[in-house]
């Protein structure tokens, strides 16, 4: 039986649900505008996500000593191999743990395609491998891996009349990512990671020299504000999806992309929050969102 048909929860996709409602602190408060078959659905994506996500930030928390190289060879390989052989047994009927149990199911119903499994794989082993990204174009090609795979297959589920629909989740996955990244500047270089662009970095006279907790060099104000247009180009790009899916998922996509679009909002006003911690809204604020969310949506 699947999903979308049952009545009751299995003990499987209550694992699934537990999990998203106690680690999905922003993306929770968009699910709840969603349809039942297309929550549970969401919910079993997500959960795969965060156990792939845990594990490489696990293993970079641990790497992080000093004089300790945070990449070891074949640690991404032996980390990862296990991730690639549940999507294996996923797509072949042998899924054998509770979040791909559920999967297996969504992934057959919705016609979600293994490549975007795998290239969700593929993008949180960088982070494994790769501390620094060279242009944006490398940036780029990061987050349409780690995010926009994710934005494609949630389009699978929530069902769409165009196949635009897909090059706008590309968009507005990499817009997500950058949020993200933006917010998360302190806690990823406490990691040795470094994804704002090395030329941007460069051409606004910072370098390598990001001050965590003090004065901002000169240019980084300037670097926030170029790094947060091209966000909002982004979004103003990747939400032209919700003109091409239902509207309870339309209001789930405004609530998302509003919560990071706020936190942009707020770096915005003050370029060196990221430096000092992490940007984020309370659940007054979140609930705001949400509001506005469905006005939008309808």
């Amino acid at each position: 039986m699947s999903v979308s048909q049952r009545t009751a929860l299995s003990e499987d996709e209550r694992f699934c649900r537990d999990l998203t409602r106690r680690e999905a602190a922003n993306f929770y408060w968009g699910f709840i505008a969603l349809p039942r078959p297309q929550r549970l659905a969401i919910y079993a994506l997500y959960s795969f996500a965060r156990q792939v996500d845990d594990d490489v930030d696990l293993a970079n928390r641990g790497n992080s000593g000093a004089g300790h190289d945070p990449h070891p060879t074949g640690a991404s390989a032996d980390l990862f191999k296990p991730h690639r052989e549940r999507i294996m047994r996923c797509y072949t009927g042998r899924a054998d743990d509770p979040v791909m149990r559920v999967l297996a199911e969504v992934v057959a119903e919705y016609g979600i395609p293994r490549e975007e499994l795998e290239a969700l794989v593929d993008g949180v082993e960088m982070d494994l491998r790769v501390t620094r990204y060279a242009s944006w174009e490398q940036l780029r090609s990061y987050c349409r891996l780690v995010a926009s795979s994710v934005g494609r297959m949630c389009v699978r589920i929530f069902g769409f009349s165009d196949p635009a629909a897909l090059d706008h989740a590309d968009d507005l996955g990499v817009a997500m990512q950058l949020a993200n990244i933006l917010r998360d500047v302190r806690e990823d270089m406490g990691m040795g990671r470094v994804y704002l662009p090395q030329d941007e970095l460069c051409r606004f006279g910072i370098g390598e020299r990001i001050p965590l907790g003090g004065a901002p060099a000169p240019g980084w104000d300037g670097l926030m504000r170029y790094e947060i247009e091209r966000a909002r180009r982004l979004f103003d790009s990747g939400l032209r999806v919700t003109q091409e899916i239902p509207l309870r998922p339309a209001a789930c996509v405004f609530t998302m992309a509003g919560i990071y679009q706020a936190i942009m909002d707020q770096i915005a006003s003050d370029p060196s929050l990221p430096l000092t911690r992490r940007a984020s809204l309370s659940g007054r604020g979140k609930l705001a969102v949400m509001a506005r969310s469905w006005l939008q949506a309808v």
